[in-house]
């Protein structure tokens, strides 16, 4: 699914991550999160996808949307989980979308 955006600028949390094998609880976790994030103020729509590396990116109104997000308690306790038994490695990054094209 290709997330619908409003003009730019906006910004894209983009989260890359290598997953344990021993992922108990990450799909339920993983999709709390999306329907959490969908209720943040700020949220403006998400793409992921899974192979060897997982990608996804969330994409928000402003920083301080981005900040209220990594704040919420059941977030951070996922992000926990995550540092503890689900990833083997990732990275965030955090981008300002100053320009946009589709077909």
């Amino acid at each position: 699914m290709i997330a619908t955006t409003p003009p730019p600028p906006y910004y894209a949390v983009i989260f890359t991550n290598i997953k344990n094998e021993d992922d108990e609880g990450y799909a339920q976790t993983a999709s709390r999160m999306v329907e959490l994030a969908q209720l943040q103020p700020g949220f403006l729509g998400l793409e992921s996808a899974r192979e060897e590396v997982g990608i996804t990116v969330s994409y928000w109104r402003d920083l301080e949307s981005i900040k209220a997000w990594k704040a919420n308690a059941e977030h951070i306790e996922a992000q926990k989980n995550g540092n503890k038994k689900w990833y083997q490695s990732y990275t965030t990054r955090i981008a300002k979308v100053e320009r946009e094209y589709s077909l």
